[in-house]
């Protein structure tokens, strides 16, 4: 396996400053032109004790957005977390207790949910299917992801314990049916050899026939698409009997109408990754609120 292609998995907090921008584009939704107009009605001085909790069981993840919302309201805001981006939560667990002014934490607490709701709901999905694969194959996410949120959502898939497939188009050559367009995998692979030397060069194959080029090619990594069981079981047999013969093994890949129900039978054929946009693209919310356990009011 080619070493770029092993190294996607990564801590599990996204990057602070795609955290900071995320959340500063929720907060402007939210709060442009006039700020938060219901706010103003609340007593000043008012301070808030809670609590974040799940109302369904899942996977946390985007702890690091729900605390940069509160931050970036009020920086006086406190949220202490009871639990880590990966931990699984049951129906009623608390997630984090939060205290602070009241009127700012009204403010924050949907926008933080909606990041806290869509990111475990996409860590949640991601472990049902590293469960269902019991370990024999990766979980791979894909591109196809919210746009502009790439980095918290591919940071959600591997709180589930998935891996990321290439964050974008130029993290890695990647050769489908369109990008042969006048050429053939042969000629893509050398050129791509040619271009970019050292680069990862991944090869879409919908044949057998496909797979054995992509072999003779050199590539390192195979996409195996839209596949039977039996069928993607006889190209890693082929892959098997050319890595027997050359010494070199390419990394092979799983993908399109594989669902849920059937994840584990492909995992089974022997693939290294099976990958699909459901993670991140059919995910369902997981279902998390906050409970106000106490307002206290300054008197006059």
């Amino acid at each position: 396996m080619a070493a770029h292609l092993a190294a996607q998995d990564g801590p599990v907090d996204p990057p602070h400053e795609a955290v900071a921008a995320a959340v500063s584009r929720a907060l402007a939704e939210d709060l442009e032109p006039d700020g938060d107009l219901s706010a103003v009605l609340v007593p000043e001085g008012a301070v808030a004790r809670g609590a974040l909790v799940t109302r369904s069981a899942g996977v946390l993840a985007g702890s690091a957005c729900a605390t940069e919302v509160f931050h970036q309201v009020d920086p006086s805001i406190e949220v202490t977390w009871r639990r880590v981006d990966g931990d699984p939560v049951d129906v009623g667990g608390v997630l984090a207790d939060v205290t602070g002014p009241l009127a700012p934490v009204l403010t924050a607490e949907r926008t933080a949910l909606n990041f806290l709701g869509c990111l475990s709901g996409i860590a949640t999905e991601t472990a049902r299917w590293v469960a269902a694969t019991a370990g024999s194959a990766r979980v791979w996410d894909t591109r196809k992801t919210t746009p502009g949120l790439r980095a918290l959502e591919k940071a959600a898939v591997r709180a589930g314990g998935g891996t990321n497939h290439r964050h974008n188009l130029s993290h890695w050559v990647m050769l489908k049916d369109n990008h042969l367009t006048g050429t053939d995998i042969v000629g893509a692979v050398e050129s791509s050899r040619s271009r970019w030397p050292g680069r990862t060069v991944h090869v879409e194959c919908e044949t057998l026939d496909q797979v054995h080029q992509s072999l003779e090619a050199g590539a390192d990594a195979l996409l195996l698409d839209n596949m039977t069981p039996a069928q993607v079981r006889a190209c890693v047999d082929e892959v098997r009997a050319h890595a027997a013969r050359h010494g070199v093994r390419p990394l092979v890949e799983a993908s399109g109408g594989i669902t849920l129900a059937v994840v584990a039978e492909y995992a089974a054929t022997g693939v290294d990754c099976i990958s699909s946009g459901v993670l991140t693209n059919a995910a369902s919310a997981l279902d998390v609120g906050l409970d106000l356990l106490k307002a206290e009011i300054p008197c006059c």
